[in-house]
């Protein structure tokens, strides 16, 4: 019941946007940290909700965040297997925004090799989306603690320097939200996840990429 709701949802958006004239389509592709985890309410101050605001009403974002997932299909969690990886499709995005990795990064998921195979093939997938979207492709936000084995090493030297070269090759634009976060620590309660604030200065960093 849960999934039809959730593809009428999606259904109710295109025909809205479509109806509406010259709106883009944006879908934010990612884990917990854009899906909201931890923010009182998900649905007013996750960052895809506010980059909906910022970018106005040329355009309509579905936050399409799944908590835990991995970007590897032999992760603990693929988004490949789960019900917003369908909804991108379904949504018809002008533009998607891809931020998956941090859970990669837990020692028992990593596989340098796996992770760059499986996100090229996430590119080559989401290329197939008639609407032809582009696509852009987040540095993961800085990992301020080691929990639940998410370590900041593993993004640095392994997660980064991957997207940065996939991005290169696909000739693809990046997102660095990484750098871009550094200063915001103390808006990491968990050292994991943003706060409402962190998640307000991400969108920031993201709407202007989109903006250029």
């Amino acid at each position: 019941m849960k999934k039809l709701i959730g593809l009428s949802v999606i259904g109710f958006l295109v025909v809205m946007s479509s109806c509406t004239k010259n709106v883009t389509r944006v879908v934010c592709v990612g884990d917990s940290i854009t899906e909201g985890y931890g923010l009182a309410v998900q649905s007013k101050t996750g960052y895809p909700v506010v980059l909906d605001s910022i970018l106005g009403p040329g355009y309509t974002v579905l936050n399409s965040g799944r908590s835990a997932t991995t970007l590897q299909k032999k992760g603990d969690f693929p988004y490949w297997i789960c019900k917003e990886f369908s909804n991108d499709f379904a949504f018809k995005p002008n533009i998607m925004v891809i931020m998956l990795g941090t859970n990669d990064t837990k020692p028992y998921n990593w596989n340098a090799g796996r992770y760059e195979k499986d996100y090229q093939a996430l590119i080559d997938t989401f290329r197939t989306i008639p609407t032809h979207p582009q696509i852009y492709l987040c540095l993961p936000v800085p990992v301020f603690k080691t929990k639940w084995g998410i370590n900041d090493s593993t993004v640095v030297n392994g997660v980064i320097p991957i997207v940065k070269k996939l991005a290169k090759t696909n000739r693809l634009p990046v997102i660095d939200l990484y750098d871009g976060m550094l200063n915001q620590g103390a808006n990491f309660t968990d050292s994991i996840h943003p706060n409402e604030q962190a998640a307000k200065v991400m969108a920031g960093f993201i709407a202007k990429e989109i903006e250029k």
